[in-house]
Order: C-alpha cells, then structure tokens, then sequence
C-alpha cells in the first residue's frame, strides 16, 4: 500500500545556504494544495528530497495531479516507507512492493540506489547488486536489463528506506513567493496563459490585468478570461484580476489618431496603466505573451517602442516561441480550448487593415501629445473604476 510520495527537486538543490528558504516555501505551497485534497497529509522535509506522508482515504492519482501542479517540484513518486531498513527487512519489504504493484511479474527490471545514510552497511553500488540478485530469485518472471528495462525498482536509504517504482513528471523550476510578484496583461487569447504560467514556474507570484471594452467586447469575452485565470490559478495560486473599462480609451484613439498608429498607441496605454496597477499592488514587473514578429505590434521596432512607456522591467517568457509551441504548451496546461472560443478581446476589435510594423516613437510620441489631455482624465477615471476579484481553483 502506498503511504506516501517522495518528491524530488531540482534547480533548489544548487541553492547553497538558501536552500532551505526554497526548501520551506516549496513545503508551504505543498502544504497549501494539499489542503484542497481529501486525505490528512504531513510534508517533511528529507536531505535533498521532500517526503508527503499520506493517512486517511485519500486518492493516489488525485494526489499526484494536485502535485504536478506546483512549482518546484520536479518528479513525483509514490513510496513506500520501510522503518526497519535492516537488509533482510528491506530486500523482503522491496520483494513485497513488487508484488502488490504489479498484477503480473513478467518484465524487464533494473534495480537504482541512492544512499543517504553513509553508515549503512552497503554502498549504493552494491545495493543495486544485491537487491536485484534477490529479486531474480524470488521472481521467476523478472530478468535484468541495464539499458532499457521495462521497470525501474528504486531503494532511497536515509533515516528510514524507501522503494518506489514510478516517477510522474513535476513542473520543475522554482516554488511560488521566491521570486517577487508581477502583473500579468491577460487577454483571452491563447499566449497570455501561457505566458503567466511560465513566469510562474520561476516562483513569480502573479497578479492580472484584463482590459474589457463593452459594448465591443460582450460579457462573455469577460466571462472566458475569468474561465482562463481560474485555469491558470491550478498552477499559480491565487490571481487577483483588475478589470479596466477600456471602451472611452480606445474609442478616443480611434477617433484622433493614425489608423496605422492604432495598435502600438493602444498597447502603449495599456501599458501605462498596467503599470500604474502594478506598482500600487507592489509588483516588481509587467509580463505579456508576446512573442518576436508574431503579429504587427510584436516586431521587435514595435516592443521597442511600448518599452518606452515602462519603468518597471516587462518579462516576455514566450519571446522566441514559435505559436505551435504556445499552442502546445497550451493544450498541456488545458487553457487552449477556452482561448480558442469565439469572443472577441478588445485588442482585436479595432485593428488597422494596415498597422504599422517599424513605428517611429517620435512620430508615436506625436500623436500622443495631441490627445494626452483628454484621454489622461480617462486614464485616471478607468483605473478609478477598476473592478477587482479575487480568482483561485
């Protein structure tokens, strides 16, 4: 019977004396999850692992999904815990897991060690060679491969010893909190999502910017980002999303300038008051899902050009993604058939047949100055009347 999951990390492991403020935040945001997931849970930190002991009835695959879902970890194994790690105990206790994992023992296995506890009376070399030598003789379906085996036997000796046989993919990078806080501009396309979950997997805590323009944009296309952040939030934590009133803004650029200026003068006050959220909600950077030449305002003279408008630094995980990358790393996270439904965001309902590609910020500063007035009271009345929720899993 399984009695808990091993899991293991990656990049924290190079931390050096911080290790163990990455080991605690991951722990914290464990302990978090978890508290959402039937089964009474315990997370205890292990030397270079951290071990989830597990009592109660709880789901094992429901466990494991929960915890793939956390940044930091990087493998997820379901263990079972030998308290008497004396040899004789744990060549039968490993010969007893096999048999309770596997209906049938007819495979291909290797045996892999890692030895914690330096005082034990084998090396982990020998462990392997002893364990799998017991194997072969308590099971007449078993046979060795060291190249390929259809099975991997693990045997972890620390204070206690483990034995596990599956490992699931964990997220990998770094725990949430480590890292800052930053504001995501969501849209309800298909790159943003995915963008937030990036930075995420960095340890960046995310809050969220949408820019809703009724009557251009209707309740459902408000309703679809509100569906992407609860999407997102499995893998981020909670999302505060700040809701702009964005239809006096854009409708006053429309009128007084360029039409070819449209997108990059638009995307420049976007930014601007995505800032203005962010520096009072004590974010340290702006991340959008823009990616190099992708469409008209993502030409790097075009970034080039909305950079101006920042102080704060802007974080563009997906930069070099090509959009079948996006798109698939959208279908792994699950937001892609939500992005994909049909209601129209506001970035795309008053697109230029013909925007400019290679803005010129002189020229962009221009146009700007001759309704900054006007739409500077707008600015001021949006982020006034900013609707604010609060959105977790």
């Amino acid at each position: 019977m399984i009695q808990g999951f091993l899991l293991k990390y990656a990049e924290i492991g190079v931390k050096g004396k911080n290790r163990y403020k990455f080991e605690n935040a991951l722990c914290e945001q464990i302990r978090i999850k978890l508290s959402k997931v039937d089964g009474d849970f315990t997370v205890v930190r292990e030397q270079g692992r951290i071990y989830v002991e597990a009592t109660g009835d709880f789901d094992s695959d429901e466990v494991i999904e929960t915890l793939q879902r956390v940044p930091g970890i990087s493998a997820i194994s379901p263990v079972e815990v030998i308290e008497d790690k004396s040899w004789e105990n744990l060549k039968k206790a490993a010969g007893d897991f096999i048999e309770k994992q596997y209906k049938e023992i007819n495979f291909s296995f290797k045996v892999k060690s890692k030895r914690s506890d330096k005082c034990y009376q084998f090396t982990s070399p020998e462990i392997c060679e002893q364990m799998g030598g017991y194997l072969l003789e308590r099971f007449d379906g078993l046979k060795v491969d060291v190249h390929s085996p259809d099975v991997y036997i693990w045997i972890e000796v620390r204070d206690k010893a483990y034995v596990y046989s599956k490992v699931y993919q964990g997220m990998g990078g770094m725990p949430l909190g480590t890292a800052g806080k930053a504001m995501l501009l969501l849209s309800g396309g298909i790159d943003s999502p995915v963008a937030g979950y990036m930075i995420s997997k960095r340890g960046v805590v995310l809050d969220a910017v949408y820019f809703h323009a009724p009557p251009y944009t209707s309740e459902r296309a408000k309703e679809k980002v509100l569906n992407l952040a609860r999407i997102m939030s499995r893998y981020t934590g909670k999302i505060r999303l700040n809701i702009i009133n964005f239809t006096e803004i854009q409708m006053y650029i429309y009128e007084k300038c360029p039409h070819e200026e449209l997108t990059i003068i638009m995307r420049r006050y976007m930014m601007r008051i995505a800032e203005e959220i962010a520096v009072n909600n004590r974010c340290i950077g702006l991340v959008t899902g823009e990616s190099i030449g992708q469409v008209a305002s993502q030409t790097m003279q075009s970034l080039l050009v909305t950079n101006e408008v920042c102080s704060l630094p802007v974080y563009r995980p997906l930069i070099a993604f090509d959009k079948q990358d996006i798109v698939n790393l959208a279908e792994k996270i699950g937001t892609f058939e939500t992005s994909i439904q049909p209601y129209e965001d506001c970035c795309t309902i008053f697109v230029a047949k013909h925007p400019v590609t290679k803005p010129n910020a002189n020229v962009i500063r221009n146009s700007e100055k001759k309704i900054a007035e006007q739409i500077d009271e707008m600015v001021k009345t949006a982020l006034e009347t900013v609707e604010i929720i609060e959105i977790d899993e």
